[in-house]
């Protein structure tokens, strides 16, 4: 319940943010002063305003709401032998990586997880489950640690944020303008916009919405194998193997909230259309690409 409430909270938060942005910039309806034609350029702002400013607004408070999603708590000074080479593990591995410090959490969760986000490089917050410090060696470990810093360093979190941003986009323009052209030239609507606009935009957001996720767990899947990658060359190709083995033996279990699984080491299962929106690739298949050499 807690984090349906502050998801709720935060998107709100959110819309009214956007909404003022768009009276300062002085784009308050899409259409003509005739209420006949669609003004594209205000289109293209409100599109714009609402797609990119809701990906970089939760970027910006990414950390603040995962955080609080997971009830992380950060290690701000070290009161056990976990904690301390948890610390010194992840400022090696940042200090190899060329990043600033992140913050080091730890969050109560029976899963074998763990996470990385932040608004920059050298912005970021590095969490473990409890979970996995209890289920995993400190050489598999230190591999999940080397993965979320390789995250970090490549910068994942702003691209997807950008490309999401890039994609709503045209989801919300793209969108109206169907609904604006099903309503002119089919319902013969002549001034303003009937019930026909309303309901096919909402029909087309949908639609592209879900070509849209697709192509954005598309890249969500590469960035994995980059941090796999980039995990193998911080901490050891075995080490980043051994931990990817021990994450198969926890498939089935609960793992992070929907609105941070694409943030986590750990995914889902899929095949056939689902697999087109998994966040993560099959276990199997990062294992064999690592393997390779890749």
């Amino acid at each position: 319940m807690k984090r349906i409430f502050l998801f709720l909270v935060t998107n709100l938060a959110i819309i009214v943010v956007l909404s003022i942005t768009l009276r300062l910039l002085g784009v308050e309806r899409i259409l003509d002063e005739q209420g006949v034609g669609l003004n594209l350029n205000a289109l293209l702002i409100f599109a714009a305003v609402f797609g990119f400013g809701g990906s970089l607004i939760s970027l910006a408070i990414s950390k603040w709401t995962a955080k609080r999603m997971v009830g992380a708590q950060v290690i701000e000074t070290p009161r056990t032998p976990d904690e301390q080479w948890l610390v010194a593990t992840v400022r090696r591995q940042a200090e190899q990586a060329g990043i600033g410090m992140p913050e080091v959490a730890i969050y109560d969760a029976p899963d074998v997880n763990a996470f990385a986000t932040g608004a920059s490089r050298n912005n970021a917050l590095v969490a473990v489950s409890s979970g996995l410090l209890q289920r995993m060696q400190r050489e598999e470990v230190e591999a999940v640690l080397a993965h979320e810093i390789s995250h970090v360093a490549n910068g994942d979190m702003v691209t997807l944020a950008l490309i999401q941003g890039v994609v709503n986009t045209f989801v919300i323009f793209l969108s109206r303008v169907v609904g604006h052209f099903v309503d002119r030239v089919v319902f013969k609507t002549e001034r303003g916009y009937g019930p026909a606009y309303w309901i096919t935009t909402i029909v087309a957001e949908l639609m592209l919405g879900i070509l849209a996720s697709a192509i954005v767990m598309w890249f969500s899947r590469q960035r994995e194998f980059r941090a796999d990658a980039g995990g193998a060359h911080l901490a050891g190709r075995q080490k980043m193997i051994a931990a990817l083995e021990r994450l198969q033996q926890s498939v089935g279990q609960p793992h992070l909230p929907n609105q941070m699984a694409a943030f986590g080491i750990s995914g889902g299962i899929g095949h056939g259309l689902k697999r087109l929106f998994m966040s993560h690739p099959p276990l199997e298949e990062r294992i064999a690409v690592l393997r390779s050499g890749g």
